[in-house]
């Protein structure tokens, strides 16, 4: 349902440290891992989208519509969303080596 949220967190905060300090950098190539992150949040944007679970009005997020599901919710958000991102960067690293 949401575990895009955490990918995307992180590739805010990769963008903007690769906007800030581009020429110091430049040997991590974040622009990889940048190009991985938002790819992978964009193509699970459209999915949840396709399925119904993201939908453009308040609370976005059709799981935080029931206060029952909002466990669920958080655990796919760490678990799921964190193991998506964890293995991005694992495949990254294995890129610019």
């Amino acid at each position: 349902m949401a575990c895009f949220i955490i990918p995307m967190i992180v590739a805010v905060i990769t963008t903007v440290i690769q906007k800030i300090f581009s020429r110091k950098i430049e040997k991590l190539k974040l622009n990889i891992l940048n190009i991985l992150l938002w790819g992978g949040v964009a193509l699970l944007a459209v999915e949840h989208t396709w399925h119904g679970e993201l939908v453009p009005w308040p609370p976005f997020l059709t799981a935080m519509a029931n206060p029952v599901d909002i466990p669920f919710l958080i655990h796919e958000i760490t678990m799921v969303g964190g193991l998506m991102t964890t293995t991005v960067f694992a495949v990254w690293g294995l890129i610019i080596t």
